[in-house]
């Protein structure tokens, strides 16, 4: 069997709730800074859960003009900043690769949904003939890869890839196996979500998913592993990366953050909503993502966990990742970085990619804040309140998805 492509990641964008370039977001993630606040997207006074994770201080036409912005919903506004960014941060900008050799590989869970709640708005007072002709171009979920094939000229393939919390990973995963194939020398993936409405929030809170124990405390309401958790916080943005045959990147002498070095998917098979408790799906999914990047379990040195706060998700990740491991679980440190982000639901693997990159890069720890109270589900080293700054070579995450989802990524220092 001949040897597997190397994939490296060369270049980075991020637009989130603690950052909007992806050096303000590393340091506030470094210092357990949260961006979690009020809500202020809409007046949350008829919704149960009343802080998000809302991207701060956003103006597209820093990366497009205005007429052009008009025509994207939030969702693609901060996918496009996002992948300008990488573009920038990978030297594309001045010397790009050849665009038929570009692919756009994106995940998105949800679409746009403010789209969708302004649409039925009009629909109900004024009738369907009064409806925007922008209408369904900016609500599909393939709007975003659409419009960075556009702007940054990649006339590869252009796919969006939908399989909820799990989108952001799983479309980087089919982007490995594209370079891999041979099918393109460049993939600019990642994910994007914009959630932050009455519309979504209430459609949450109708299912018992989001905290609503800390409206009065935001930066408080986000503590995975903590035994006092009481549900998810909706969280917002965009995470690009700029993903290359390590070949390609070596001849133009490119800056390389990490390899990208295994992917792993599974599903549950086992309910709509509720993760499986045994965590079989998901002890597959990381299996198969270090067996595709050649990696022994004990050599894993951190998990960024897909960690969401919720009862049952934190309990049952710690089970599958001890199922892995073994004693090995309880030597390696393991976080959650929604923790101060949110959860981006379609974006959360892409951003917390980008996070395990520069983990590698920098050598730290990232840690879980808001950890007060020991859950004995929950007994592993979840770096609580502090990073740590130490050696690190090898770092996984793990993303799980309503219907049963399960996606892990493995990325290793150079």
């Amino acid at each position: 069997m001949s040897e597997k492509v190397k994939v490296v990641i060369t270049g980075l964008g991020v637009i989130s709730p603690v950052g909007n370039t992806v050096d303000e977001m590393w340091t506030n993630i470094r210092n357990g800074v949260s961006g979690i606040t009020r809500i202020t997207k809409f007046d949350p006074e008829r919704v149960d859960a009343k802080v998000a994770g809302e991207v701060k201080n956003f103006d597209i036409k820093e990366y497009v003009d205005f007429k052009d912005s008009k025509r994207m919903a939030l969702f693609t506004q901060y996918a496009v900043a996002a992948a300008k960014q990488a573009w920038h941060d990978a030297g594309f900008d001045q010397a790009p690769p050849v665009p038929e050799r570009v692919s756009v590989m994106l995940g998105n869970g949800i679409g746009g949904r403010e789209i969708d709640q302004d649409g039925y708005k009009t629909l109900f007072d004024r009738g369907p003939s009064r409806l925007s002709p922008m209408l369904i171009p900016k609500l599909i979920a393939n709007e975003a890869a659409g419009n960075i094939s556009i702007l940054l000229n990649a006339k590869g393939a252009a796919h969006t890839l939908v399989t909820a919390c799990a989108s952001g990973t799983d479309a980087m995963g089919h982007a490995l196996d594209m370079i891999r194939s041979g099918r393109a020398d460049v993939v600019i993936s990642g994910g994007t979500e914009a959630t932050i409405t009455e519309y979504c929030i209430g459609g949450f809170c109708s299912m018992k998913a989001l905290s609503t124990h800390h409206n009065d405390d935001p930066e408080k309401a986000c503590r995975p592993f903590d035994a006092n958790r009481d549900g998810f916080i909706m969280g917002e943005g965009s995470a690009i990366l700029i993903l290359e045959s390590e070949e390609h990147a070596k001849a133009r002498g490119a800056r390389i953050y990490a390899e990208f070095a295994g992917y792993g998917a599974s599903g549950d098979a086992y309910h709509l909503t509720a993760p499986d408790p045994g965590a079989t799906g998901a002890m597959r999914a990381i299996t198969i993502a270090l067996d595709d990047a050649g990696v022994k379990p004990e050599e894993v040195d951190y998990v960024n966990a897909h960690g969401t706060s919720t009862s049952l998700n934190d309990s049952m990740e710690t089970t599958a990742i001890k199922g892995v491991f073994g004693q090995h679980a309880y030597e390696m440190k393991v976080s959650s970085t929604k923790s101060m982000t949110g959860h981006l639901l379609g974006a959360a693997g892409a951003i917390e990619a980008v996070i395990c990159a520069l983990a590698l890069r920098d050598g730290f720890y990232p840690p879980t804040i808001n950890y007060e109270t020991p859950d004995p589900a929950c007994d592993l080293d979840c770096v609580p309140n502090k990073g740590i700054a130490a050696p690190m070579n090898v770092a996984i995450s793990t993303s799980l998805g309503f219907g049963g989802h399960n996606g892990a990524l493995v990325f290793k220092r150079v």
